[in-house]
């Protein structure tokens, strides 16, 4: 019977090694499934989610002490206050845990859930719980068994334009980096974080598309000089970055006259014959654009702010659009960062040194995404707070791409890289007669 037992027991561990998902979906689910169930009365109470409720139970009251000195004790059905626990449907399996809708009671809302997360994610023994909420009066808890983020896998194609999988959500989902929804984003994190790295997972999936990439490297060009064959123009000094800024607010000068022309409110309204090609800008080290040694280079550093707010404010229309990375992100900078953060809706923070950089990313989105930005470890390099197009911030992690996939798909796909002068050759009165009209 030993030996029987011992067998079964093998085979359940080597079944849910090798075959996690059929094991989870066959055993364990349902097993957590009940066991959930079966505690979630409890669970409730424990975490404060259950309203005082009067309903008719069974309850003993003494009654006449006999002579004996026992007490007789009698049962009544009568009305009483009891705790209530929101009403909780059949969870439901997912790929990497299980997910279940409540139904809220009176006075509570969404945050009351989402404050005991953590309470709710001890109870039932899982890594995390996320909560969210798609119509009023329904909560859905999103529980995840163990951390997708330890490893996640290789970087997959991007097939739609100026989007890009860069890696994977804490719920198993894909990251993905989508600038016709978000069109400038903010990639705030410490070196050694993943920082660079996120901005190789971007190269790689925009390099096969028809984009023009613009760099502004304020590191002396060392980052993103190796990839320079798919570039169309590169900065690697404040003064170079001051001209490129220039030529950008030109460009979109022109564009904004080539949709007016033809009456469109962007570029994407225009025939594929005549519209324009996107333009992404790519800057490392930003902070490196509002330093000033001495007074002397205010006026330089003004410039280059406004010119590269007016940038963020007016690109989107126009096919331009910005990714800003930086190890220091503050508002000791200057104004000029206040203002361009506030025009960027994409935030990442990675692991960074100091509590302003990640208050300056995330702190006017969510509290608690500002507390789990700092308590991301050194030991997780890629893992990062992003927020999300759906107003919702996640835990992420991206793939791991090193500088040698990226300098191969620069040169693989150098031939798609239009020059900065076929760029910058879009005039309004080059629109046909037809689309003028």
């Amino acid at each position: 019977m030993l030996g029987v037992l011992a067998a079964v027991a093998a085979g359940f561990w080597a079944w849910r090694h090798w075959h996690y998902r059929s094991f989870w979906l066959t055993i364990g689910f349902p097993l957590t499934a009940i066991s959930v169930r079966a505690s979630w009365r409890k669970v409730a109470l424990g975490c404060g989610l259950t309203k005082k409720r009067q309903r008719f139970w069974f309850t003993t009251v003494p009654g006449l002490v006999a002579s004996t000195g026992v007490v007789r004790v009698r049962r009544r059905f009568q009305r009483i206050a009891v705790d209530t626990a929101p009403f909780m449907w059949l969870p439901m399996p997912t790929r990497h845990g299980w997910r279940v809708t409540l139904h809220t009671l009176e006075g509570q809302i969404p945050a009351d859930y989402a404050d005991v997360a953590e309470r709710l994610a001890h109870s039932w023994g899982v890594h995390a719980v996320r909560v969210s909420s798609d119509r009023p009066g329904r909560v859905r808890l999103a529980a995840t068994m163990r951390d997708p983020l330890v490893k996640v896998d290789e970087l997959p194609p991007s097939t739609e334009l100026l989007k890009v999988t860069v890696g994977r959500l804490e719920t198993g989902g894909p990251w993905v980096v989508d600038f016709m929804t978000v069109p400038h984003w903010i990639n705030a994190g410490a070196t050694q974080s993943g920082k660079s790295n996120l901005a190789n997972a971007l190269i790689v999936g925009l390099a096969p598309q028809p984009v023009a990439l613009v760099g502004f490297d304020l590191k002396g060009g060392v980052e993103f000089t190796p990839y320079a064959s798919r570039l169309s123009a590169l900065a690697t000094s404040r003064a170079e970055c001051g001209g490129l800024l220039d030529d950008l607010v030109e460009l979109m000068t022109d564009r904004m006259g080539v949709c007016r022309m033809a009456s469109a409110r962007n570029i994407w309204q225009l025939p594929p014959g005549v519209r324009p090609v996107p333009v992404v800008v790519l800057v490392d080290e930003l902070a490196e654009l509002y330093l000033m040694a001495d007074k002397s280079e205010k006026e330089e550093v003004a410039k280059t702010s406004t010119a590269l707010l007016r940038v963020a404010q007016l690109g989107r229309a126009f096919g331009i659009y910005l990714f800003c990375c930086g190890q220091r992100i503050g508002s000791d900078l200057g104004p000029g960062v206040t203002a361009l953060r506030s025009q960027c809706s994409g935030r990442i923070c990675h692991r960074v040194n100091d509590p302003e950089t990640a208050t300056m990313t995330l702190g006017d989105l969510d509290p608690a995404a500002l507390d789990s930005a700092r308590a991301i470890a050194a030991e997780t390099p890629g893992v990062a707070i992003v927020a999300s197009q759906d107003g919702q911030w996640y835990r992420a992690r991206s793939f791991y791409v090193s500088e040698q996939a990226a300098e191969h798909a620069a040169r693989l796909y150098a031939d798609l890289a239009p020059s900065w002068d076929e760029v910058m050759a879009v005039h309004p009165h080059q629109t046909p007669d037809s689309q003028t009209a």
